[in-house]
C-alpha cells in the first residue's frame, strides 16, 4: 500500500533530548498510569486515524482513542537512518513500543540491524516492557540474528523514491554506499557465533578478509532505556534494565506522577526464594553487591547478585496536553539531587540529569520560559501551555547528557 510521506520519520524533532525520530513500529497497548494521556495514542485515533501507518490501531472509548494492541511495521521508516550520513541522535518508535508482546523478534532484529549498520548515529530506545527487552538482549543467538538481518537488508538493496542518492539509476553511488555498510557489518553474517553475548567470537570464512574478528557487543551506539512514572514502575522495570546489555542505560521519567527514589529500588526475587515480609533494596545509581531492607523496626544489609552496571542518564518531565496531571517541584528536585550526589564504586560520580519540561503546570516561584518568576501569593501552580511553563528547575536549565565513549 503506498503511504507517501511517513509521519514521525523526522530529521528534526521538538523532543529536546534527541535530533530525529524514526517510527518504524506503530501501535501499542495501555500498561500503566503513564499511558493514560499518551500523545501518540490520541494522535493515532484522531488526526491520523485514516493514515495507513495508524489505521485500525485504536478503538474509541468514552475517554477517547485507546490502543487496541495491534502493531504495524513501516518499512520506509525502518530504513530511514541508512539515508542519513550526518551523525545524529535518533529516538526510535515514539508511537509504539519495540518490545510490545505483539512485535515479533524478527522486527526487533531488523531495527537493531539498522542501528548496527549506522555507527555514525546514536540510537535511543525506550520501552515499558523492560522484562522482554532484558530477555531479548540476553539471548545467546541475538548477535547472529542481527547480523543476518543486516545481510538481508543489504541484499534487498532498497530503492528510495524521495531522493536520488539511492535510486537504481545512480547505481555507482548506490553501490558505493552499500559497500560502506557491508564493510562495517555485512560480512559478519558469514561468520559463526560461539558462546553467549558476553563473549561473541567469530570464525572467518573468507581467508585474508580485512574485517574485524569481533563485533562490539552491546552495540556501542545504542542507548537502551525504560519509561517510568512512579516508584512502583521504577521498582518493576529498573532491575530488568540494570541486567540488560547496553552501552548506556537511561530512564525517561515522563510524565512524572509521583516521587521516585532511585537509590532505593526493590530487588527482584528469585523464583525459589521464600515469600518474606521484607523487601530488599539497592541503589540503581551505584554498582556493587550491597542490598538492604528496613522493615518492622529491623534493618539488615548484605551481599547479593553483583551489579556491574548502573543508570547512566535521567530524563525528567511533567505531563502536557488534555488531562495533564501536575508534577510536584519536590519530586523533580529530589531526582536532580539524587543524580548530583551519585557515586560509583564509592567515588563521586554524578549521573547526567536532563530536565525536559514542566508540562502544563508550573509550580509557584519557578521560572517561566521567558525567564520571569511565576508567583501569585497563593502557592498554587500555573496552568499553561508547556511553551510558556518552560524547562527551568529552580532557575537552571539542566541539559545533562552522557558522554559517548570512543
Amino acid at each position: 500500500m503506498p503511504i507517501g510521506k511517513i509521519p514521525g520519520m523526522a530529521d528534526g524533532t521538538k523532543i529536546e533530548w534527541t535530533d530525529a525520530t524514526v517510527n518504524a513500529i506503530n501501535g501499542c497497548s495501555v500498561v500503566s498510569p503513564g499511558c493514560t494521556n499518551c500523545y501518540a495514542m490520541r494522535l493515532a485515533g484522531t488526526r491520523m486515524k485514516n493514515h495507513p501507518t495508524r489505521l485500525g490501531l485504536t478503538i474509541n472509548s468514552k475517554a477517547g482513542p485507546v490502543w487496541n494492541g495491534e502493531v504495524r511495521l513501516v518499512e520506509q521508516a525502518l530504513l530511514q537512518p541508512l539515508r542519513w550520513q550526518k551523525p545524529r541522535m535518533i529516538f526510535w518508535n515514539a508511537h509504539g513500543d519495540m518490545f510490545h508482546p505483539a512485535v515479533s523478534d524478527d522486527w526487533i532484529d531488523r531495527c537493531f540491524a539498522v542501528m548496527a549498520m549506522t555507527p555514525q548515529h546514536t540510537h535511543q530506545v525506550l520501552t515499558k516492557r523492560a522484562d522482554r527487552m532484558r530477555e531479548y538482549l540476553n539471548d545467546r543467538g541475538i548477535v547472529r540474528r542481527i547480523c543476518e538481518a543486516a545481510y538481508n537488508i543489504h541484499r534487498a538493496r532498497p530503492c528510495f523514491d524521495d531522493g536520488p542518492e539511492f535510486s537504481r539509476g545512480n547505481s555507482r553511488r548506490f553501490n558505493a554506499k552499500m559497500k560502506e555498510w557491508w564493510e562495517h557489518i555485512g560480512a559478519l553474517t558469514a561468520w559463526t557465533v560461539r558462546g553467549g553475548c558476553a563473549a561473541v567470537q567469530f570464525d572467518r570464512q573468507e581467508p585474508g578478509a580485512d574485517y574485524p574478528s569481533r563485533l562490539a557487543w552491546p552495540l556501542p551506539n545504542v542507548w537502551l532505556g525504560v519509561s517510568i512514572e512512579d516508584q512502583q514502575r521504577a521498582d518493576e522495570r529498573i532491575p530488568h534494565l540494570i541486567f540488560t546489555p547496553a552501552a548506556v542505560r537511561w530512564l525517561s521519567i515522563e510524565p512524572m506522577l509521583g516521587p521516585i527514589d532511585l537509590t532505593s529500588i526493590r530487588a527482584p526475587r528469585e523464583s525459589d526464594e521464600p515469600d518474606l515480609d521484607t523487601d530488599w533494596r539497592f541503589d540503581a545509581l551505584e554498582v556493587g553487591d550491597y542490598y538492604w531492607f528496613d522493615a518492622n523496626g529491623y534493618s539488615e544489609g548484605g551481599d547479593g547478585p553483583y551489579r556491574d552496571n548502573r543508570i547512566d542518564w535521567i530524563v525528567v518531565g511533567g505531563e502536557s496536553g488534555p488531562g495533564a496531571r501536575p508534577m510536584q517541584v519536590q519530586w523533580a528536585r529530589s531526582l536532580r539531587d539524587q543524580c548530583a550526589n551519585a557515586t560509583c564504586h564509592g567515588e563521586d560520580a554524578a549521573v547526567p540529569f536532563f530536565f525536559k519540561q514542566w508540562g502544563d503546570y508550573l509550580p509557584c516561584d519557578q521560572m517561566q520560559a521567558d525567564g520571569k518568576i511565576w508567583t501569585n501569593g497563593s502557592n498554587s501552580a500555573l496552568r499553561a501551555h508547556k511553551s510558556f511553563t518552560g524547562r527551568y528547575l529552580d532557575g537552571v536549565k539542566h541539559d545533562g547528557v552522557p558522554i559517548a565513549s570512543d
